[in-house]
C-alpha cells in the first residue's frame, strides 16, 4: 500500500511542480528589448515569450498590431517559479527597463502598441504592483510623474517566431536598433546608478 501511494505521488510530482509556476506580463515598449531585460535574470529557455495583450482582435499579427488600431500592446509573458524568483524582483526589473513618464510611446517608438503597462494575473500581483508603483513614485530619481498603468491581464497572444529571442538571432541588427532608438541612454538618464545595482 505504501509503495502504491509513493508511486502515485511520484506520478503527480510533475503536475505539482507545474502548479508552482506563475505568469507575469509586462509591456515596456519594443518586446525585443523587454525580452532581453528579463532573460538576463536567468529564467531559462522559453520562460520569456514576446507577444500581444490588451486588444480586442483575436490572434493578431505583428502587421495588424503595428498599425496601432487593434488596441494591443507589445508585451512579454514570463513563466516563473515564485519560490526561486519573486514577483517583486520582476517588478523591479520592469521599472528599471522602461520609461514610466510617457504613455503611448517608448523611446523612438510611438503609438499605443508601445505603451508601457503592468498586466496583473492575480489580486496579489495587483497589490504588489500598486505597492511597487507607490514606492517608485516616492523614490524615483526624476521629476516627472509615473504614468504607467496597472491593468488586469487579458488574453495573451504569442508573437510570430521571428520575434522570439530576436536579440540573440539578429544581434547586429538588434544592437543597431536599440542604440539608435536611444533606449539605454534614456534609461540611464532616468534611473542612473539604480540600473547598475
Amino acid at each position: 500500500m505504501r509503495m502504491l501511494l509513493l508511486a502515485a505521488l511520484l506520478a503527480l510530482s510533475p503536475a505539482l511542480q507545474a502548479q508552482k509556476l506563475e505568469k507575469a506580463t509586462f509591456a515596456g515598449g519594443c518586446f525585443w528589448c523587454t525580452e532581453e531585460a528579463f532573460e538576463k535574470l536567468g529564467l531559462g529557455a522559453g520562460a520569456v515569450v514576446s507577444g500581444y495583450m490588451g486588444g480586442k482582435l483575436d490572434n493578431p499579427t505583428y502587421e495588424q498590431v503595428s498599425t496601432g488600431r487593434t488596441g494591443h500592446t507589445e508585451v512579454v509573458q514570463i513563466t516563473y517559479d515564485p519560490a526561486k524568483l519573486s514577483y517583486e524582483k520582476l517588478l523591479e526589473t520592469f521599472w528599471l527597463n522602461h520609461d514610466p513618464t510617457v504613455s503611448d510611446r517608448q523611446f523612438c517608438d510611438s503609438g499605443s502598441q508601445y505603451r508601457p503597462e503592468i498586466f496583473f494575473h492575480t489580486p496579489e500581483q495587483k497589490k504588489l504592483a500598486e505597492a511597487s508603483k507607490a514606492k517608485w513614485e516616492k523614490a524615483k530619481p526624476f521629476r516627472q510623474p509615473i504614468v504607467t498603468p496597472i491593468t488586469a491581464a487579458g488574453r495573451f497572444w504569442p508573437a510570430e517566431d521571428y520575434h522570439q529571442d530576436y536579440y540573440k538571432k539578429e544581434p547586429v541588427r538588434y544592437r543597431f536598433y536599440v542604440t539608435g532608438c536611444g533606449r539605454y541612454a534614456r534609461l540611464d538618464q532616468l534611473w542612473g546608478a539604480l540600473r547598475k545595482q
